[in-house]
């Protein structure tokens, strides 16, 4: 310990039960390691145990949106600058192959050396409420469309008397039909009624999750409207939109330094591909595909109801580009253009108010 002089830089694999850390010293070298529970008096330890060889100057935390948000939280509130360490050492994995204690250390290093790292989103304002509520309606969107084909793969083997009678309604018609239904319970045995008994317990829970998903509509709504309500009159853009970029920016929306982040972060920035002669530049397949995709529909709706996209699109065909690629380019454009109006927003409303 004679060696530390000045600070320590920590490092965290996490997992769902216990947390493995790491610490190095002001020359990158490994000091010790320790595993602590998931809680928060294992959190409290783990910082005391850095702290314990002198001061910690930042940790780096594997998967800070998932398994280590509770560490990113109490690290946060006691002034740890912390950082996310986003990949990897693939080389070292290859040498001296993977263990936990292997990747807290790599973690670690890579806090040290600010490779592989971001600034992690603080997840303590009303956008991590809007990220849960959007998560909360996307799992009931697809439960509601697996609802709506098994009712119509039902009807597909239903016997012949009960399915000619539904074969031809409507969705909502059939919705309905089947859940003001009401088969006679105590004779499940027959097919004809354990079918009809399936098809009305379907039908019931589409309406239970159309309603659950208008419910967080609302309120997902609500919380856009609140947060940046300019970006709602917006040509093309839609509330689901907006809440995916918004999510994308994060509560704090000062980790991204400028535009051109902000479209690396999405995925529509200009990928180099030249090689010799030809120059030339790619399609970017990284970044946050939910936002790239919110991206695309603005894209493709400024393109139906806005002269200018049409314009430029034609324009940059005419270049030489492809239709994706210059659908790129506009996409790129709209990333700038939306940056600024999200940048700007007013973010002390950002804050949860908690009130007894």
């Amino acid at each position: 310990m004679n060696q530390i002089k000045e600070c320590v830089v920590g490092g965290v694999d996490t997992h769902k039960d216990i947390h493995v850390a790491a610490v190095v010293n002001e020359f990158n070298q490994v000091i010790s390691t320790e595993s602590f529970p998931t809680t928060r008096y294992g959190y409290k330890k783990m910082l005391m145990w850095m702290s314990s060889f002198v001061r910690v100057s930042r940790v780096g935390i594997e998967f800070s949106g998932t398994y280590g948000l509770g560490l990113l939280r109490y690290m946060q509130s006691s002034g740890i600058d912390v950082l996310e360490v986003t990949a990897p050492d693939n080389s070292d994995r290859r040498r001296r192959g993977k263990d936990d204690t292997l990747d807290a250390e790599n973690a670690a290093h890579a806090a040290f050396s600010k490779l592989r790292t971001v600034t992690p989103k603080t997840r303590d304002g009303m956008v991590e409420s809007l990220r849960v509520l959007k998560s909360c309606r996307k799992s009931a969107v697809a439960a509601r469309t697996v609802a709506l084909q098994m009712i119509r793969t039902s009807i597909v083997s239903a016997p012949d008397e009960l399915r000619e009678t539904l074969r031809y309604m409507t969705r909502m018609s059939l919705i309905r039909t089947l859940a003001s239904t009401r088969p006679d319970l105590t004779n499940y045995k027959d097919i004809s009624t354990a079918y009809r008994i399936t098809l009305k317990s379907l039908a019931r829970r589409y309406i239970e999750l159309h309603d659950e998903i208008a419910d967080l509509d609302k309120m997902i709504a609500t919380i856009v409207d609140t947060l940046a309500p300019e970006l709602i009159k917006q040509n093309a853009v839609g509330y689901e939109s907006a809440a995916q970029l918004l999510i994308t920016l994060g509560d704090n929306p000062e980790r991204l330094k400028s535009e051109s982040s902000f479209a690396a972060l999405c995925g529509v920035c200009p990928i180099p591909a030249s090689s010799g002669k030809t120059n030339r530049h790619r399609l970017n397949r990284g970044g946050d595909r939910a936002a790239n995709s919110a991206l695309h529909i603005i894209a493709i709706g400024r393109l139906r109801t806005e002269d200018r996209s049409k314009s430029y699109i034609k324009k940059r065909t005419a270049d030489g580009l492809s239709k994706m690629e210059a659908l790129r380019c506009l996409k790129r454009y709209i990333a700038r253009e939306l940056y600024y109006l999200l940048k700007n927003r007013n973010t002390s409303i950002n804050c949860v108010q908690i009130t007894c």
